[in-house]
């Protein structure tokens, strides 16, 4: 494998996973307060903009990574509406 696209996917990995944290706690705690609706809002349209980039210049790293933080990105938004 190509060590660009490499860096690539561990990035998109890590940086996709460390939302998860949230969508646990939130999920445990029933709890959103702690949580800006601006932030949600704005992270979730920033990584679907990343998605479509990502379609666009068929880049398959930014594809994966902001296919699955767009899913849970959508998650987290609709937790802190659903508790918020």
């Amino acid at each position: 494998m190509d060590y660009i696209i490499f860096i690539g996917l561990v990035a998109g990995a890590l940086t996709t996973i460390s939302i998860l944290p949230q969508i646990i706690r939130t999920l445990k705690l029933r709890e959103t307060r702690d949580l800006s609706l601006l932030w949600c809002v704005a992270l979730f349209t920033g990584v679907s903009l990343w998605l479509v980039y990502g379609i666009l210049i068929w880049d398959v790293p930014i594809i994966i990574a902001n296919f699955i933080c767009s899913i849970l990105t959508f998650t987290v938004l609709y937790l802190k509406i659903k508790f918020g």
